[in-house]
């Protein structure tokens, strides 16, 4: 199967310095105005998923949630966690204070790789 995520060894440093000062994490990608769309980390259980929101593969052992709407339209695209230098726009997630901020790279899949794609949780 055809992983939908996966996570740069960049962004994997950064995981494991907020793992072992806040224990169990879980990201969410939203698609609102505050935090655009890029992807917050939270303590695990800091941000309530919504009915139907996708949850597209795990990041270092942790959910890694999208807004339902969002992932309707990105359904069709690899996402690749990764972090950048500064401060995002939000400023909830917990990468903030040392002056990072996670972000996802896009491609689309191939219709090679769409014909075998790991399936994807929703929250009931």
């Amino acid at each position: 199967m055809v992983k939908r995520l996966d996570v740069t060894e960049k962004a994997l440093e950064v995981i494991k310095m907020l793992k072992e000062k806040h224990g169990d994490l879980m990201f969410y990608q939203a698609g609102g105005c505050c935090e655009g769309t890029q992807p917050q980390c939270f303590e695990k259980g800091g941000f309530y998923v919504r009915t139907n929101d996708a949850m597209i593969g795990l990041v270092d052992g942790f959910e890694f949630w999208i807004d339902r709407d969002l992932f309707e339209y990105w359904k069709f695209s690899h996402f690749t966690l990764d972090v950048t230098e500064g401060f995002g726009p939000g400023g909830f997630s917990l990468e903030t204070p040392l002056g990072k901020t996670f972000k996802i790279i896009y491609r689309l899949f191939t219709e090679e790789e769409l014909k075998d794609l790991e399936p994807v949780k929703r929250m009931e």
